[in-house]
């Protein structure tokens, strides 16, 4: 009988604009992300509106500081072998 070895992985949960859904997906998927057994570029989003106020200093992306902003974004979630998950994060970060 053949041992399968146990691999641990952790969720990875970000928010994203539509505009970048397919580029942040692509990122974290080619950083090793996404891996159901055989399967490969597993992912779940929901779309949604997402809420956020810029305090003093900030420089949002969106809007303004100082006032209280709402946006279209997905809430796109998948899983991330341990071993890999700091070269996901990075991935995801040069992607968005």
């Amino acid at each position: 009988m053949a041992t399968v070895a146990a691999v641990s992985s952790v969720k990875l949960v970000w928010f994203v604009p539509p505009s970048h859904l397919r580029e942040t997906r692509d990122a974290v998927f080619a950083a090793g992300a996404g891996w159901i057994g055989g399967y490969s570029r597993c992912s779940f989003s929901t779309l949604g509106e997402g809420t956020f106020f810029g305090g003093e200093g900030t420089t949002p992306a969106v809007g303004e500081a100082g006032s209280d902003q709402r946006v279209t974004e997905y809430r796109v979630e998948t899983v991330v072998p341990e071993e890999k998950l700091d070269a996901v994060v990075a991935a995801l970060r040069r992607a968005h």
